[in-house]
């Protein structure tokens, strides 16, 4: 099976390359993969200590952030090396701080896996959330290297679970400990044998709640804000994040007719200047991109979009309701953790079943998902209307957040003792 699975790759490897001459992700897939093993010459010599992270993409590197953090401090002489999988994460997170080395992870063949083995040379490997990769995780078993798989979710459709998934079980035995978000992921590796497994919970609360404690002021939104018209001199502001064309379609409709005393800061998920444009174009109320914000006074307009990445985070921190976009379509919504942490109201669309936040959110009543136009118009109404249900509806996901928190604790006790 493992043969049949290098022969996979390696056709696989040839069509990437092919696809790469027409498209820009794929080529930055490809291209980004062929100095790995040049940097890693020039970045770890054979007496270093090093200890390996690897993020399928920037969701992932996200949550590992509080674990990668600890670490560092736990081992201070052994350099941090992050791979990512996905050019999304790599490509925004390339240059981050936390890491000595960041890097592609080279495709799962046997030969890479042994190269990059022998030149990272790592204590310790920690896997975020998922990617098992057969050839890597036989090396590193071979090695005697210990592996942890941190903040793991696993469901019943998944191949492991499946009649013809020993391939994909036998690969998990490399694993020295499962930290695991909730019971089922825990109750399914139990049935396959695996008694190595530990409820940590999700490592992303402890990234949202640490939100909670920087400097998370911007000045432009607090000039946006402004209104001299209202009694207080400011607005409820609306803060939506991640969104798609679909989300934008029905909240452009209720932006345009609204007559609510609201402010909307829009933050789609592509930045890409066409889209942008397209965007701003649509929408009747005055509105400015960010990149156009110099010299101007912001508390004149209704509409604020941010075509820059980076700061979505700290924009929360000032919104009375978030809507968090992603939701209309696969595989669904974008993080709502981020807008909770702050106590703020959330509104999502229907397809949220796959992230087990917003489910016990939408049970509890924190956060509203809605399908359509005339639900997505009653939401907002009902929020912005009623200061108690907002307050309670916000109250409810902040507590949600500090209730989750702890995982990166049990992950480093468990580390430290053994």
């Amino acid at each position: 099976m493992l043969f049949l699975y290098n022969l996979l790759l390696f056709f696989v490897l040839q069509v990437l390359k092919l696809l790469a001459l027409f498209n820009p992700k794929i080529k930055l897939f490809v291209n980004g993969r062929k100095s790995v093993f040049q940097t890693l010459e020039l970045k770890i010599n054979s007496k270093d200590k090093s200890i390996w992270f690897h993020a399928a993409s920037l969701g992932e590197y996200e949550q590992g952030l509080p674990v990668i953090e600890k670490i560092k401090v736990q081992f201070p002489n052994h350099k941090i090396v992050l791979t990512f999988f996905s050019p999304s994460g790599y490509e925004v997170r390339k240059n981050n701080p936390i890491a000595d080395v960041t890097i592609y992870l080279p495709l799962d063949t046997n030969s890479n896996a042994k190269q990059f083995l022998k030149l990272v040379h790592p204590d310790l490997v920690f896997f975020i959330k998922y990617e098992y990769w057969p050839n890597y995780l036989n090396e590193l078993k071979k090695g005697g290297i210990k592996i942890y798989l941190i903040s793991g979710i696993f469901r019943q459709n998944q191949a492991f679970f499946k009649w013809y998934g020993g391939f994909y079980r036998n690969a998990l035995k490399s694993f020295d400990y499962f930290f695991v978000q909730n019971e089922s992921s825990k109750l399914l590796l139990l049935k396959l044998g695996f008694n190595n497994v530990k409820i940590s919970g999700d490592t992303r609360f402890d990234r949202v709640v640490a939100i909670l404690e920087r400097d998370n002021s911007l000045d432009f939104i607090e000039q946006f804000k402004k209104n001299s018209s209202t009694a207080l001199g400011m607005t409820k502001l609306i803060v939506i994040g991640s969104s798609w064309p679909k989300d934008e379609s029905l909240l452009v409709n209720y932006i345009n007719q609204t007559n609510e005393k609201v402010k909307f800061i829009i933050a789609p998920h592509n930045i890409k200047t066409e889209q942008i444009q397209e965007l701003k174009s649509s929408i009747s109320k005055k509105v400015i991109l960010f990149s156009e914000k110099e010299n101007i006074d912001l508390s004149d307009y209704d509409v604020l979009i941010v075509d820059t990445i980076g700061i979505l985070t700290k924009i929360y921190s000032y919104a009375a309701i978030a809507y968090v976009g992603g939701g209309f379509g696969n595989p669904g919504v974008h993080n709502i953790l981020e807008p909770a942490t702050f106590g703020i109201p959330i509104i999502i669309g229907p397809n949220f079943s796959h992230f087990a936040e917003a489910v016990a959110l939408v049970h509890q009543e924190g956060c509203v998902s809605i399908s359509n136009q005339k639900e997505l118009n009653d939401a907002f109404s009902n929020l912005i209307s009623n200061d108690d249900i907002r307050h309670e509806k916000g109250h409810i996901c902040s507590t949600f957040i500090q209730m989750n928190k702890g995982a990166t604790t049990i992950i480093l006790n468990h580390i430290s003792n053994n």
